[in-house]
């Protein structure tokens, strides 16, 4: 079995494959295609969007990026054709490229708007249809949630870096409204003519206080990608933990797949620092900032590998993210 082959162990296959994949474009596609859910399925109406029907499926699309990555200019042309400003925006792009481009699941139509009496009442972000024939609703959302602490093990103590959005509030719009769009008798007015089978296409990263391991919640899937938080104030003591480590501020729309590798030589023109410097910018920060460590390979070329993301936080965020989590929605 090839050490890209995706069947046998999800994670292994992933890493492998980032590994192979220098564009940052394309990693960051194949990491949406192939890294794992944040939620376990929710039966019965939460259940889980899979971009491939089949192995065969999964290898052709691993060969696919692999041929992609040698020229990404037709994805990059397509990313840079639509305004970017949100990070759910560029997923929405990467997954649609994929639907139109790739060798699984094809593109039905995309942001599918429903209307009654001149009211937008929701999106379908997808309508796909698989090789099977079958005939599939997707609602993608990529989220970055931070664990406001305690002992509870609930979806409402993961909350956005900016306390405007909570992973139970979430959760519970795609299944009381999202999901159903395209199961209502408007819809099928529309001419997208169904059934069509609803699927929650959530992935993203789950950070947790440098120094807590809270209780999971058995709606997350425990294999999700995780990173860690931390306080201005802790900053110094964090990184004393990795004291070879450099640090980078990762900007909005590299928060999907780690970072490709960096030559020794071209550290200084990527931007990676050591913590003090770091925390000079960070002190000019108001709210959470996203960061990366990385960490020089013990190999004769020396590159630079993503070992780790989180956020450094104010020192008044902690208190405000518990009250937020504890609100009622």
């Amino acid at each position: 079995m090839s050490a890209l082959e995706p069947a046998a162990d999800p994670a292994a296959a992933l890493d492998a494959l980032q590994c192979a994949l220098s564009d940052p474009t394309v990693r960051d596609l194949a990491w949406l295609l192939l890294s794992p859910s944040l939620l376990r399925a929710q039966p019965p109406a939460g259940e889980l969007a899979d971009p491939f029907e089949t192995p065969d499926e999964a290898a052709a699309t691993v060969a696919w990026l692999l041929r992609l990555d040698r020229d990404a200019s037709p994805l990059r042309q397509a990313i840079a054709s639509t305004p970017i400003a949100r990070l759910g925006r560029y997923a929405e792009c990467l997954l649609g490229f994929f639907l139109q481009h790739g060798p699984a699941a094809r593109l039905v139509a995309a942001n599918v708007a429903l209307r009654l009496a001149g009211r937008t009442i929701g999106e379908c972000d997808f309508l796909v249809e698989a090789a099977s024939g079958r005939r599939l609703h997707w609602e993608l959302a990529v989220k970055c949630y931070l664990h406001a602490g305690g002992e509870r093990a609930e979806l409402a103590d993961y909350v956005g870096p900016n306390l405007q959005d909570r992973f139970d509030l979430k959760l519970a719009h795609l299944l009381g409204h999202q999901l159903r769009l395209s199961a209502r008798d408007e819809f099928a007015a529309l001419g997208h003519v169904g059934p069509w089978q609803a699927q929650m296409f959530v992935k993203g990263w789950l950070f947790y206080r440098w120094h807590d391991v809270p209780p999971m919640p058995l709606a997350v899937d425990a294999a999700h990608h995780r990173g860690f938080w931390v306080t201005r104030s802790e900053w110094a003591a964090f990184c004393a933990i990795r004291p070879g480590a450099r640090w980078v501020v990762l900007p909005r729309l590299a928060w999907l797949a780690p970072r490709p590798e960096i030559a020794n030589a071209d550290i200084d023109a990527a931007g990676l620092s050591q913590p003090g410097t770091l925390a000079e910018r960070l002190a000019q920060q108001s709210g959470p900032t996203m960061v990366a460590a990385f960490e020089q390979k013990s190999t004769p070329q020396g590159h630079w590998h993503e070992a780790a993301r989180g956020f450094v936080v104010p020192d008044s965020w902690p208190e405000q993210a518990r009250a937020f989590a504890l609100s009622l929605a």
